[in-house]
């Protein structure tokens, strides 16, 4: 306690359950700053997840299957999740193999970006499958534009 006063330091406890007890001499304030300093650095750095919806029907056209397969691959390069879900009405409900083959039908088309995370699965009227870019795949984003003055 002397040496941490007449160094204007503060004696900080670093392991209390250690036998004898762990103190160290610092600046406190200062300790604590950094420390938050780093934990911002790392929220800052850490990769959120965000899942992108993509709805479908059994009996889709070609080409709006085209249309949703490009937004699909446009979110995969983006780095982020796609839930693809295909909605069953009336009589479709008793066919979800049509749902199933359209769904793998989709991740076969997109395998080079992504894969299957979640395999296609019944819930009621939808079937739901999620898949995820790849690990290696750095996410692609487009430059925002540059403010006006």
């Amino acid at each position: 306690m002397r040496l941490a006063q007449e160094a204007d330091l503060d004696l900080v406890e670093v392991a209390p359950t250690a036998r004898p007890p762990v103190c160290k001499l610092m600046d406190y304030g200062k300790f604590k700053y950094e420390s938050d300093q780093k934990r911002r650095e790392a929220r800052k750095n850490q990769v959120q997840t965000v899942i992108k919806e993509m709805k479908l029907r059994p009996k889709i056209d070609p080409h709006d299957y085209e249309t949703k397969k490009g937004h699909v691959v446009r979110f995969l390069r983006a780095g982020d999740k796609v839930k693809i879900t295909i909605m069953f009405r009336g009589r479709e409900q008793s066919r979800p193999e049509l749902g199933i083959r359209l769904l793998q039908r989709l991740s076969t088309d997109v395998a080079d970006l992504g894969y299957v995370e979640a395999q296609p699965k019944q819930d009621g009227r939808n079937m739901t499958m999620v898949m995820a870019p790849h690990k290696g795949s750095r996410p692609q984003r487009a430059p925002e534009p540059a403010a006006r003055v």
